[in-house]
């Protein structure tokens, strides 16, 4: 072959290469994005709203179960705010030019004291009410363990919750 026709297959051969590269980089990334959508969708019935997980169950369960997790929101509801109110505290402080490391630690410390009484009144209240349930719809309610409220999902961040979670 002459030089001519070696840099033409040599060419085309790099094009070539070029393409089928192109090609499998393309087809990995359409299939992590479509596992990514597949993951939002099951991700996303985790995530229903837990009223409408309630709508699920035995609709002779439904209105004791609202009420009794009604209950349970609001006997943690003291605990929340508490939490918020020494965060908000332990803010406020070093805003302050009276900023003290060992106060605003002791408030933060608080904060987090009050906020796990909070979740486990709720767990402990979600267990008691979950083991009142058939296995079906004790299966269909397990989201109500999750660790994570719809408001911290929509973008809440890191913030302490605004209230005990929905109820009704």
């Amino acid at each position: 072959m002459s030089n001519r026709a070696l840099m033409i297959a040599l060419a085309v051969s790099l094009a070539l290469n070029l393409f089928a590269v192109a090609a499998g980089v393309t087809a990995w990334v359409t299939r992590e994005a479509a596992e990514d959508r597949i993951e939002d969708v099951r991700s996303s019935r985790q995530r229903m709203p837990l009223m409408a997980v309630i709508d699920t169950i035995d609709p002779d369960r439904r209105e004791p179960v609202r009420a009794e997790l009604r209950a349970a929101a609001l006997s943690a509801r003291p605990d929340f705010q508490e939490a918020r109110e020494a965060r908000r505290q332990a803010i406020a402080l070093t805003e302050s030019e009276d900023f003290d490391p060992a106060a605003v630690s002791a408030l933060l410390e608080q904060s987090r004291a009050s906020e796990l009484r909070g979740r486990a009144r709720l767990e402990v209240e979600a267990v008691r009410i979950l083991s009142e349930l058939s296995p079906e719809d004790r299966a269909r309610m397990s989201s109500l363990l999750s660790r994570h409220n719809r408001r911290h999902q929509r973008g809440g961040g890191n913030r302490p919750p605004q209230s005990a979670p929905p109820a009704g």
